[in-house]
């Protein structure tokens, strides 16, 4: 039985103070192992004396939480070891981005959502077919993202081959990587806006270090549009 996961996470909020709002889809073929690449990279982290902590990168990269007995370069130590694992990581992803400013309303968006999700379901449906069973990982933290995943997903795949399951971001590390593409994408619309903040430019450097790293290399995982 071939079964596909989806991971997801999002960057934004349901108050809609930010300028944009992204939902990050990484999609896994559960029979494809990952565990080596997760055992390298705890060993790594191990090896290196830092603390084995679920990667969540807003935080990490502004010392807070969990990362706020961590100095600078110890974090930035952090991300790269990640960085290394995910380059490794058998996955593809999908990012679909909302410029707030558009919807009135977090209805609007939530629906606008819905619309993309089940656009890019049925533009790859024989693909999504393939597979006997899909499950959905998603910690439920956005209300407009939970409407709008149960609603798209339901109407544009067959219920009895969705399976929903509740996570949270130390539960899975593809969970993880969902967070850490959210970051990426978020930060390049950041860097296209000149509106990078100095902790991205101590963590990417320039603009265009950032776009010929950091950027190009998650984007060989992208699903094309």
């Amino acid at each position: 039985m071939r079964e596909l996961s989806i991971f997801i996470d999002e960057s934004g909020s349901d108050d809609l103070r930010e300028r944009y709002y992204l939902v990050a889809f990484v999609f896994h073929e559960q029979d494809i192992p990952i565990a080596e690449g997760i055992k390298k990279y705890e060993r790594a982290v191990a090896e290196s004396g830092l603390p084995l902590l679920p990667f969540h990168a807003s935080p990490l990269m502004n010392g807070k939480d969990q990362f706020k007995d961590l100095d600078i370069s110890e974090r930035k130590r952090l991300f790269s070891l990640f960085r290394v694992m995910f380059r490794h990581l058998p996955i593809s992803y999908k990012v679909f981005v909302f410029k707030t400013h558009r919807y009135r309303t977090l209805k609007q968006i939530a629906d606008a959502m819905r619309r993309e999700i089940i656009d890019f379901i049925f533009d790859n449906l024989s693909w999504f077919q393939q597979y006997d069973a899909v499950k959905i990982y998603y910690d439920g933290g956005q209300g407009s993202v939970s409407s709008a995943l149960h609603k798209a997903i339901d109407y544009a795949l067959a219920k009895n081959a969705v399976i929903y399951k509740p996570t949270t971001s130390s539960d899975y590390y593809l969970a993880q990587a969902a967070d850490y593409i959210c970051t990426i994408e978020f930060t390049s619309l950041k860097y296209q806006a000149n509106k990078q903040t100095n902790t991205d430019q101590k963590f990417f450097g320039g603009s265009t270090a950032f776009k010929k790293g950091l950027l190009k290399e998650i984007r060989k995982k992208a699903v094309p549009n």
